[in-house]
């Protein structure tokens, strides 16, 4: 039978050890998340598909058609796209669920104690479910042209770890930022659109200018993009190491300023939601 401790300080104390504790939790509130995404919608699971094709679509006429960007070697623009899109999407669908999961869960969380990491951490993982789709949806545009990856895409799962804790990262300060300021809502949407314009989304890195590198390079999700890229179209394209480093160095940075400032804002979030 279990024993209830009541002693000043012992949550502070356990609060990793009761992240695992409470993982029923955690995986009740991310399924349920997935059942109202997919559930309560028109054409459900489906928009998952169309979002990014119609968006790859856009990119590939505005860059490649009109633009006349290429790019590199043989590989077709369209899986140029659809590979920047994996990481963007799942970076941006996070940031606008990290940005609203604990206003959504204000019941809640002003009724009882348990780690709040938990609610922030089960949108991210609603939005992986988004980015398998799309990596079904890759697969398929792969089969179609013809193409296929080669041993590289054995890392493609580090890629995706750094996809992760970026994602996470800049959620958890959005979360936290907008329990304290509502108005933080309106923010998100900006970020994600001014994103698509500072990240090769539709275009190679290599197209940016080298003096202007360094400074491209501190975005965390360029690294990343690169690295799908790198990853899924066999190396199609030089792969910089140092941009991939330094965006690792970011998203380290990124993740652990993120865990601290949610941690300090933690205990104000049932009084002030």
């Amino acid at each position: 039978m279990d024993e209830l401790i009541l002693e000043a300080g012992r949550a502070e104390r356990n609060y990793w050890r009761d992240l695992w504790r409470y993982r029923e939790l955690f995986y009740f509130l991310a399924w349920r998340d997935i059942l109202v995404r997919y559930k309560q919608t028109v054409i459900g699971i489906a928009w998952a598909v169309i979002r990014p094709l119609l968006t790859m679509l856009a990119l590939t006429m505005v860059f490649h058609k009109f633009a006349k960007v290429s790019a590199p070697g043989a590989t077709p623009y369209a899986l140029l796209v659809m590979a920047a899109m994996l990481p963007w999407q799942f970076f941006s669908t996070s940031l606008s669920e990290c940005s609203n999961s604990l206003i959504g869960n204000s019941n809640l969380i002003s009724k009882i104690y348990f780690p709040r990491l938990i609610v922030p951490a089960g949108s991210v993982i609603t939005s992986f479910v988004d980015f398998l789709i799309t990596l079904a949806l890759m697969a398929a545009l792969m089969l179609w042209y013809g193409f296929f990856p080669d041993w590289r895409l054995l890392l493609l799962p580090a890629f995706i770890m750094l996809a992760f804790a970026a994602s996470f990262g800049l959620g958890l300060w959005l979360a936290a930022l907008n329990v304290e300021y509502r108005d933080f809502r309106y923010i998100v949407p900006f970020v994600v659109q001014f994103g698509v314009l500072v990240s090769p989304v539709g275009f190679p890195s290599s197209y940016v200018p080298a003096k202007w590198r360094l400074l491209y390079d501190l975005n965390p999700m360029v690294g990343v993009i690169d690295g799908f890229r790198w990853s899924l179209l066999k190396g199609e394209g030089v792969l910089d190491w140092s941009a991939i480093l330094l965006s690792a160095i970011t998203v380290i940075l990124l993740l652990t300023a993120g865990v601290w400032y949610f941690r300090r804002m933690e205990r104000t979030f049932a009084d002030v939601i």
